[in-house]
């Protein structure tokens, strides 16, 4: 019994009163049942073993003793030995315990793990704050209707090797990922990741972006002129914009960070697990940090992050024939061509064949598509020329600060030095020069 009365808890000892009383029928067993919250047959079976074994019916029988699922505390000392290396610091419970169970063999509970942290003091435990309550808004119902699209610059190698970033593309309805590791969040970089993206799945309805001058055109006025007073100006369209016009998909900017929450807490994520997984890969170039992506992280997201949408219908398009992928996705300007058949673009001179000249092209104006590979193309309405660059007129010589290189003038030639010994006080009257040059004098003269 003293064993049982270390063991007791407060709770065991007020049970423990009621019992008693049921026991020598100073109350009705229904009254200690009501007490105790318990039902009238249990407190009917606590009472027979209150009469057998005396206090310690109160107290369970396995109170105290190990449970047999109880991890050894080799495997305990073996795990914090892992966990308490460089390559995991700063991991939590829940993405330690995945790693253990992965990567060592080691299976536990994340709860096992965050009490075997605590202890280590490789994890300290937080209490919840009660925060403002946020009215999410409600999923797409079909996949592909609405997709995020943003990129997050982060120290993602932690050091390691060169600075990248991480475009990512996340769909609403079903937060389906699609991202890259890139060097530069630039224009070209974005039109490689929505290539990439239409060709495995198809054209979404829409993309919903922030108001980057990637995608959107903003207006310039003066800092001391009011924006209000004015009516906005309709400025022309960034190249993603177009290259989206085209193909048919939809533009939404949020107002907002919070507004596109989706890929905003993808980022959070990933600047957490992502930067912890590279880091144990190993992964110091773009090279491997793409490939840890595709072939872990974006495995994982999709097993256990995605959902089912609400409607089973697929809201992507196919791509058409008419849907020229290297075509729109290009920067693309437009140029006059010349009464010889050339134009000139970036710095280039080209020349239209004479086998792609039609009627009117001459002074007519054509559509210049730079390609993502780097080559050129020329159209003019609906066909494509067939041009030369003029290797003549390639490229113009630019100084070492960047700066054109003044053309060099040739030495002017010698002069004539017919009139050096001209003087004007010396030579005849003009009449008498006349007469010498046979020139006849009329009567007016």
């Amino acid at each position: 019994m003293a064993e049982g009365q270390l063991l007791m808890t407060q709770v065991d000892r007020d049970r423990l009163v009621a019992l008693r009383k049921a026991a020598t029928k100073t109350i009705t067993q229904k009254q200690a049942a009501e007490e105790l919250g318990l039902s009238i047959r249990h407190v009917k079976r606590l009472v027979r073993e209150l009469k057998k074994r005396g206090d310690e019916a109160v107290v369970h029988r396995l109170r105290g003793k190990a449970s047999n699922r109880r991890i050894e505390e080799a495997v305990e000392q073996e795990a914090m030995e892992i966990l308490s290396r460089d390559v995991y610091r700063g991991f939590g419970p829940t993405l330690a315990s995945e790693y253990l169970r992965d990567k060592h063999g080691i299976q536990a509970s994340k709860e096992t793990v965050r009490q075997w942290m605590i202890g280590k003091k490789l994890w300290l435990g937080k209490r919840e704050k009660v925060k403002e309550v946020h009215l999410w808004r409600p999923r797409r119902s079909r996949c592909g209707e609405l997709v995020q699209w943003d990129t997050s610059t982060h120290d993602w190698l932690e050091g390691r090797g060169e600075t990248i970033s991480l475009i990512a593309m996340i769909d609403d309805a079903t937060s389906r990922l699609f991202a890259r590791f890139v060097r530069h969040d630039s224009t070209a970089e974005n039109m490689k990741l929505a290539w990439s993206y239409l060709e495995k799945f198809g054209r979404p309805v829409s993309f919903y972006t922030d108001k980057a001058s990637l995608f959107r055109t903003a207006e310039k006025r003066r800092r001391d002129e009011p924006g209000v007073d004015k009516d906005p100006v309709e400025m022309p369209p960034t190249q993603i914009a177009r290259a989206l016009g085209e193909l048919g998909i939809g533009w939404i900017a949020a107002h907002s960070p919070q507004a596109k929450g989706r890929v905003e807490r993808n980022f959070l994520t990933a600047q957490d697990r992502l930067v912890k997984g590279l880091r144990v890969a190993g992964a110091k170039t773009l090279e491997q940090a793409n490939q840890y992506l595709e072939e872990s992280y974006l495995v994982w997201w999709e097993r256990e992050l995605t959902v089912t949408p609400a409607s089973p219908d697929d809201a992507h398009r196919p791509l058409e024939a008419g849907h020229n992928l290297a075509s729109a996705w290009s920067h693309v300007e437009t140029r006059q061509v010349r009464n010889d058949y050339t134009l000139r673009f970036d710095r280039m001179l080209y020349r239209v064949k004479r086998e792609s000249i039609v009627t009117g092209l001459r002074g007519a104006t054509v559509r210049v598509e730079k390609r993502l590979d780097g080559s050129v193309a020329v159209r003019y309405q609906d066909r494509y020329l067939d041009c030369a660059l003029c290797e003549a007129h390639a490229v113009e010589p630019i100084a070492a600060e960047g700066k054109p290189v003044p053309a060099v003038r040739k030495p002017a030639a010698s002069r004539s030095n017919w009139n050096e010994t001209f003087d004007l006080k010396k030579a005849p009257p003009i009449w008498k020069a006349a007469q010498g040059s046979g020139h006849r004098t009329g009567e007016g003269d």
